[in-house]
C-alpha cells in the first residue's frame, strides 16, 4: 500500500508524471511510491500518483523514426474522412468529420 498525502502536503523528493516531465525526466519503470489526494465534495477524491525524483530517468530523445510516426499520426487526426483534406486542426471525434462537412447540408 502506497503512502497517502493530502493535496500540497507531499514531502520533497516526490513528483507526479507531469512534474517529472517538466524536469526532463520519466518514471523509468519504478513503482508508485505514494498517492496525492485532493478531496472533492460530490465525487470521490482526485488522485495523483507520486514517483521518486532520484530514481527517475531522463526522457528518451526523439529519434527521426519516432518524429515521423508522430507526424503521420497527427496528419491522420487532421484529415477529414469525408472530404479527405487536411483541415489544419484535429477533427472532432464527436462529429466524425470536419466542421465544414458537418455544417454543409447534404443533398
Amino acid at each position: 500500500m502506497a503512502d497517502v498525502y493530502l493535496w500540497h502536503l507531499a514531502p520533497d523528493g516526490l513528483a507526479t508524471r507531469r512534474q517529472l516531465r517538466a524536469l526532463g525526466l520519466r518514471p523509468g519503470g519504478q513503482d508508485v511510491v505514494a498517492e496525492l489526494h485532493r478531496p472533492r465534495r460530490r465525487r470521490g477524491p482526485l488522485v495523483a500518483y507520486l514517483y521518486r525524483i532520484d530514481h527517475a530517468r531522463p526522457v528518451r530523445p526523439m529519434t527521426p523514426g519516432r518524429a515521423a510516426a508522430l507526424a503521420a499520426a497527427m496528419r491522420a487526426r487532421r484529415t477529414c474522412p469525408n472530404c479527405r483534406t487536411d483541415v489544419g486542426y484535429c477533427v472532432p471525434r464527436s462529429l466524425g468529420m470536419c466542421v465544414t462537412c458537418h455544417d454543409t447540408p447534404s443533398s
